[in-house]
């Protein structure tokens, strides 16, 4: 999971939404990596005010994209089709 932000395409915009290990659903509009953890940046606060997160990518076990992209533009995440 790290890789796919690291390494994130300008093609495709840096939003989208985390699933956690603890049940979680955190929408994002921006991020940014240090080692392994991932400080990810709300549109709006939380119901406690927060609107930025610290999490381990060893909790992350989804990520949503809400954009409507192409399939073939993920190819720049590393992504192929199969036939």
């Amino acid at each position: 999971m790290r890789r796919i932000f690291a390494e994130w395409p300008v093609s495709i915009p840096r939003t989208g939404l985390i699933v956690t290990t603890f049940g979680e659903q955190i929408q994002f509009v921006s991020y940014m990596l240090s080692g392994d953890l991932i400080l990810i940046e709300r549109k709006t606060p939380d119901a406690l005010g927060s609107r930025r997160v610290i999490i381990s990518f060893d909790s992350i076990i989804a990520l949503k994209i809400l954009d409507a992209i192409e399939m073939a533009r993920f190819t720049a995440m590393g992504f192929q089709g199969v036939a």
